[in-house]
């Protein structure tokens, strides 16, 4: 039986290919928009059945070319970018898609795993805690995610489940295969470029209340989100809605030392300090945007307490730990 992948070529949708294929797994569907061609790499390694356009598989899904054929979808394609400001394209995008593949996944009685995120918290004043008391986006993005998510907790409490559905609020993702992703890569693919490019690596400054490079985010490994998602899909019982994040808040500042002290390693050399970095001028602190103030998550943290009482019960890499082990895969690509 087949499963299919949304978003395949991207980010934390290859990522799962990968995982799936590690498995044994290769009777896949891996579906996407290659517009923008070069993500065309992130499939190079995988091992697929067929690829289609997100468009061709709509009609194709609408068209009864699967039921009967797939156990379950893995719906990882969505517009992720938190400037875009267009909001009709963004809820087609990621609400009316994700509805749509959901309708077809409970018809056919097959897991629905997607990828809902923590911008549905907004800035987080009211916590992380997967409840409507928590749920104030700042941008459309956030809205997108949170107005399925807000469908599928009423079909949840409306007991109108027919099959597995599942959805996780990804914290701040980092990791290999987000090369295409620009501005919206991790904070830790910029460090790493910015310290090859230029020999430092630049951090905002000083805005609400917390010190330079001290806005704090519970930064994930996409690692451990893979485990999270192949756990929901060996335990087809498992419903709702869920924080993917560590638990652990870091501060921005954590990410830039691991990343320029790895690359020292690479060359030889010894690690530094925080002081010791910005006193040979290797991590410096630019002015907090503008454009980004009042719309910026300066803490975000997961509470977990859903995850581990579903029964998933595996520890997460720290940032130290998993930006180590990204930064030295950037460094052999």
């Amino acid at each position: 039986m087949t499963i299919i992948v949304t978003g395949a070529a991207g980010f934390i949708g290859s990522n799962l290919v990968k995982a799936l294929n590690e498995r044994g797994e290769n009777d896949i569907i891996a579906v996407d928009n290659l517009t923008r061609g070069d993500k065309f790499h992130n499939l190079v390694d995988l091992d697929i059945t067929h690829y289609l356009d997100k468009h061709d598989f709509i009609e194709e899904l609408a068209a009864g070319t699967f039921d009967g054929q797939v156990t379950a979808i893995l719906h990882q394609g969505a517009c992720s970018d938190t400037m875009e400001h267009d909001g009709r394209y963004m809820l087609d995008n990621n609400y009316q898609y994700t509805l749509s593949l959901f309708e077809w996944a409970q018809e056919n009685e097959a897991q629905f795993i997607y990828a809902s995120s923590a911008a549905t918290y907004g800035n987080g004043s009211n916590g992380f805690i997967e409840t409507p008391d928590c749920e104030k986006p700042l941008n459309v993005y956030g809205y997108s995610k949170l107005l399925f998510d807000q469908v599928l907790r009423r079909r949840i409490e409306e007991e109108r489940i027919t099959a597995q559905v599942a959805g996780f609020r990804y914290f701040n993702v980092y990791g290999p295969r987000e090369q295409h992703k620009g501005r919206m890569a991790s904070v830790a693919f910029h460090n790493f470029n910015q310290y090859r490019d230029s020999g430092k690596v630049k951090l905002f400054g000083e805005y609400g209340g917390y010190p330079a490079g001290g806005h704090t985010r519970d930064f994930i490994s996409v690692e451990d989100v893979v485990k999270v998602n192949l756990w929901f899909l060996d335990n087809p019982e498992v419903c709702g809605i869920y924080n993917v994040g560590t638990g652990r808040a870091q501060p921005f500042n954590d990410i830039a030392i691991t990343t320029v002290n790895t690359c020292r390693a690479a060359e030889g050399k010894p690690a530094l300090s925080h002081e010791e970095l910005i006193k040979q001028g290797l991590l410096e602190y630019i002015e907090f945007p503008d454009a980004l103030k009042g719309k910026y998550q300066c803490f975000t943290e997961a509470d977990l307490t859903l995850l581990r009482e579903a029964g998933y019960d595996q520890p997460f890499l720290t940032v130290e730990e998993g930006v180590k082990r990204y930064v030295d895969a950037l460094l052999k690509a």
